[in-house]
């Protein structure tokens, strides 16, 4: 069960990098759009670390 729990964190921290640092790297928008882009993608990493914390003092 914890080699399933582990996959789906990496699982989504790729993702996360991905999709959400590609544009912020690599998009020709606005200078604004890209630092909202960089704020989303900065809250998905502490809300998924948040978790990923939790839910190893649980375990």
């Amino acid at each position: 069960m914890k080699v399933f729990i582990y996959a789906i964190f990496i699982a989504g921290y790729a993702a996360i990098t991905f999709f959400g640092l590609g544009p912020v790297i690599f998009a020709d928008g606005s200078k604004q759009e890209r630092m909202l882009t960089l704020v989303v993608v900065a809250i998905l990493y502490n809300l998924l670390t948040f978790l990923f914390i939790k839910w190893k003092k649980r375990t």
